[in-house]
């Protein structure tokens, strides 16, 4: 994509820290990692450089000639050898924003194979430098540090390496600064670009800045000398002062006041030249700087000149009458349609001399499509739970860059809408895996085909399974148990493959519609399955080694009927007591009435028998001598 003799520039083996010089930088987050070193370490500028042991993976390396690298972050590396895949990583977590990331690359004939390696690089997704062997002798040897500004949105910054056939990728340093997310006109070029370095000098001066010397950019921004960039015919004189420059260090571009303190302008009538390689493929964002630093100009309309790239004149600049003597000023241009990979500059003189400080030019790249968040976190979890061997190069974004392969064994789509890629299919049969299935496997609502078959893997089926876009299920040859999810019989499977785990309980009855609409199912080998023909019955109250909803149902009811059975019982009881109650509790009087009543009857009963006996002797009873007087 782009071409490592384009990309990287030289810088000597230094680095220095961001230091405060009486101006607040509002920005904290910084990490200076040290590529392959074992420990800690503090530079001689009292920056922290941080072993990378903990942000990825791959061997750690030495440069053949480490007496060459005066900085110990410089002197050891980090390679990626094919055992531990075709892709890695570095995972820095961070806070959302835009970010300064520069990376320190180094052969030097680490591994004596005289062999500089092939291999592409990405950031957030995005493939940005591409180096190819065989490298340029002294890059190769010295090393080479190549920058961009890059917005991270999902927490954590991916600094990714994919290997070219058999080669190792290799880094040396990394280092990763935030920045004013406003800074760059991103309001008008967007956050959707990155701004890959394709040259960044300052005129009139030698090389300065973190990497170079002691002086501050709290960016991180290195500044090369402009020589290198000139047109051979420009007659150059170069202007410097000692002076304090207005405007500096201001927001959102905090441009160090060094870069304003030193210029080149022409002497005669020439004009001043520049000459930019490019990629022809991308557009370019130019940034100029000028200051007055001749006290000799002290007035508008006394040094004015034309800006005119790749021919055409695009604007017209008077220093002093934008901002005045010693003061800081700057101007940007965006170069598209671009028909040839040289990009030319030329300040034109239209009164005096032009002046210029400094220049900057940013291919802007557009950022990839990136992975939904949410099934990278599935991926990730799969990852886990699968115990995904390193060889399989699982690291970073599954799917991004578009343009390099996917993760070993996955398969990446764009989505509908085309803003995201999504993961389609997953083929890891025959791979030696022995963990189990992650329910975060549902969050791959666009997976079309899952193959883990052959494995070792155990637990059960995620309850979360059968995604409706799934039409290809082989879990066959594993050790999965637990019960068949009803989720599976909601999909658009056409082939079911179970076979041979260690499965039980009642088959879902709508999956073996499978068979039925020409699809292929295989249930066999398993533990306990039960269901429809051609396997057993399932027990009528029993399923998936519980209890069935039937027989959670009959349960139900039977509890139901004998709580309403005691209840209608102590109803009746209750009501039967009232009654008693009633009916049987005579009043006092009642009572000695009925026991007087008895009393009388017993008297009447005794007479009569009194009376019956004295006629059987004979005697006239009381009664008839009273009928015959009368």
């Amino acid at each position: 994509m782009l071409a490592s003799s384009v990309l990287f520039f030289i810088l000597p083996i230094l680095l220095s820290p961001l230091l405060s010089s009486g101006v607040q930088f509002p920005f904290n987050v910084s990490y200076n990692i040290d590529c392959g070193g074992s420990t800690n370490s503090v530079d001689q500028f009292n920056r922290t450089w941080l072993s990378d042991r903990f942000y990825t993976g791959g061997s750690a390396g030495l440069v053949s000639e480490p007496l060459h690298f005066h900085p110990l972050q410089e002197k050891t590396l980090r390679f990626f050898p094919l055992s531990s895949g075709k892709k890695n990583c570095y995972v820095v977590d961070l806070p959302n924003g835009r970010y300064y990331v520069r990376t320190f690359t180094v052969y030097d004939n680490y591994d004596g194979k005289s062999h500089s390696p092939s291999f592409d690089l990405s950031v957030e997704g995005t493939l940005v430098f591409s180096w190819r062997s065989p490298w340029p002798e002294d890059i190769s040897q010295h090393g080479a540090y190549s920058d961009l500004f890059v917005y991270v949105n999902d927490g954590e910054a991916d600094v990714c390496f994919y290997g070219i056939a058999t080669d190792s990728p290799v880094i040396g340093s990394l280092e990763i600064v935030q920045i004013d997310a406003s800074s760059y006109d991103s309001a008008t070029i967007g956050t959707n670009h990155m701004l890959v370095n394709y040259g960044r000098f300052s005129c009139g001066s030698d090389q300065w800045g973190p990497g170079f010397t002691n002086d501050t950019d709290f960016f991180g921004r290195s500044w090369q000398s402009d020589e290198e960039f000139r047109a051979k015919n420009s007659n150059i004189k170069r202007l410097s002062t000692s002076k304090t420059i207005v405007n500096t260090n201001q927001l959102p571009n905090y441009f160090p006041m060094r870069l304003y303190q030193s210029a080149v302008t022409v002497t005669g009538n020439g004009a001043l030249e520049y000459e930019l390689q490019v990629d022809a493929k991308l557009d370019y964002l130019l940034w100029f700087h000028f200051a007055e630093i001749d006290a000799s100009v002290n007035a508008a309309g006394k040094r004015v000149f034309d800006v005119v790239i790749n021919g055409n004149n695009v604007t017209r600049i008077d220093v002093y009458k934008r901002v005045g003597g010693f003061a800081a000023d700057n101007w940007h241009y965006v170069v598209k349609n671009l028909s040839d990979t040289v990009l030319t500059v030329k300040l034109a003189p239209f009164v005096g001399a032009p002046i210029l400080s400094g220049l900057e030019n940013y291919a802007l790249v557009p950022a990839d499509l990136s992975t939904v968040p949410d099934q990278v976190m599935a991926m990730r979890a799969l990852k886990e739970s699968l115990r995904v061997p390193d060889r399989m190069g699982w690291n970073g974004d599954p799917c991004a860059p578009a343009n390099w392969d996917a993760w070993e064994g996955v398969t990446c789509h764009p989505n509908k809408e085309e803003t995201a890629l999504v993961v389609s299919q997953i083929d890891l049969g025959s791979q030696g895996l022995k963990g189990f299935i992650s329910d975060q496997i549902g969050h791959l609502s666009n997976l079309v085909s899952l193959n883990l078959s052959s494995n070792f893997l155990e637990g059960t089926l995620p309850s979360r399974l059968g995604q409706k876009s799934l039409v290809r299920l082989d879990l066959s040859n594993n050790q999965l148990s637990g019960s068949i999810p009803e989720s599976l019989a909601s999909s658009s499977l056409l082939l079911v493959l179970l076979n041979d785990n260690l499965l039980e309980g009642r088959v879902p009855d709508e999956l073996f519609s499978v068979g039925v609409h020409g699809g292929s199912i295989d249930l066999s080998g398993n533990k306990a399955l039960c269901g429809v023909s051609p396997l057993p019955s399932c027990p009528l109250f029993w399923d998936h080694g519980s209890l069935s909803t039937g027989g959670k149902v009959a349960i139900g009811l039977a509890c139901s009927f004998i709580l309403c059975v005691l209840l209608l019982v102590i109803y009746i009881c209750c009501i039967r007591r009232g009654n008693n109650d009633y009916d049987f509790g005579l009043p006092q009087d009642l009572m000695s009435l009925a026991a007087k009543r008895n009393k009388y009857q017993r008297q009447k009963s005794l007479m009569l028998l009194e009376m019956e006996s004295q006629h059987a002797k004979g005697f006239p009873s009381t009664l008839n001598l009273r009928s015959e007087s009368s």
